[in-house]
């Protein structure tokens, strides 16, 4: 593209909300964004079924932004409030229009919303092998430290696993129990932490279901967010993890077993075929877990922390996510 016409985009950029009647577009470029980036042939299909957008969209469209020009959408972004802890992406922008500062336009209203939310520990999820986005992020102050591993395997068919609640299965008062009970394991991994908004989403949209377990005393031993299917973030035949977390302490490697049955089970219960799941392997313990099952992993990018401090990846902590 010529000079004159990369700064005249640039400087007609506008970022708004991102409305539901720019869903299609921005799921368009979402996936020949990350399709063209990856050299994928057809990179219009990336991702096949699974759908990013739309959910992340519906979990909070207050959260969702879009850059335009001349009134077109060019590009998008997501944050989400997980209680203390706040993460954003995907971040995505029309590969003719790359690196012309669109992706820093659309930076700065996600990091109102931390400010507003009041969030103490910021992630993201980027490329390792991409210096550019490593730098676009440590203008906001990110800092790459572990790399993240998005594994999979194939699911076995196990045995029920004893305890094992789906909460679409509570009624509406056991489910505010459930969604107290849930802020206290998440809470004791890291202070404030809290998946409600996922948990309530994943209910709300129909994208799947979570997994609880419950403690041999009145409180719970796991929970997994789980997305199934087609039309989630899942896609096709595949049942993903997006949070899973047991209760830390002694014996929190074998309740983290427990919590990968249950899993399995769920999957298994919806007739899909494959288990994703991201870990930092930072945490140590459940990395090395997931891999004695079977898990390999498919994608690997690496985790950015704003401050450069741990957060809950620990080598004690049996935590699933991978902040995609």
């Amino acid at each position: 593209m010529p000079a004159a016409k990369r700064t005249s985009s640039a400087a007609s950029v506008s970022v708004r909300a991102l409305d539901e009647p720019d869903l299609d577009r921005a799921d368009a470029i979402f996936r020949v964004a990350f399709g063209t980036f990856l050299g994928a042939p057809e990179p219009e299909t990336f991702f096949g079924t699974a759908d990013y957008v739309r959910t992340r969209w519906a979990a909070d469209p207050h959260a969702a932004f879009a850059a335009t020009v001349e009134g077109e959408v060019v590009g998008s972004n997501f944050a989400a409030n997980w209680g203390s802890v706040g993460y954003f992406g995907p971040l995505t922008v029309r590969p003719d229009l790359w690196d012309q500062g669109i992706g820093r336009r659309l930076m700065e209203p996600v990091m109102a919303c931390f400010d507003a939310w009041g969030n103490r520990h910021l992630g993201l999820f980027t490329f390792s092998h991409s210096p550019k986005h490593l730098e676009l992020y440590r203008r906001y102050g990110f800092w790459p430290r572990f790399l993240t591993a998005v594994m999979r395997k194939q699911v076995a068919v196990s045995a029920a696993v004893p305890g094992r609640v789906l909460y679409g299965e509570l009624t509406a008062a056991e489910r505010t129990e459930a969604l107290s009970l849930g802020r206290a394991l998440t809470g004791a991994l890291y202070k404030g932490l809290s998946l409600e908004r996922e948990i309530t989403a994943v209910q709300a949209q129909g994208l799947g279901d979570t997994i609880l377990l419950e403690g041999a005393d009145s409180g719970l031993d796991g929970l997994a967010v789980c997305h199934c299917g087609a039309g989630s973030e899942a896609g096709e035949d595949v049942c993903f993890v997006k949070f899973g977390a047991v209760r830390p302490g002694p014996d929190a490697a074998d309740r983290f077993e427990r919590l990968l049955d249950a899993c399995e089970q769920l999957a298994t219960e919806r007739g899909l075929g494959q288990l994703d799941a991201g870990v930092n392997l930072a945490r140590e313990g459940a990395y090395r877990r997931m891999v004695d099952r079977g898990f390999r992993t498919g994608l690997q990018g690496v985790a950015m922390h704003k401050p450069n401090e741990p957060g809950y990846s620990r080598p004690d902590a049996y935590v699933i996510d991978d902040w995609r």
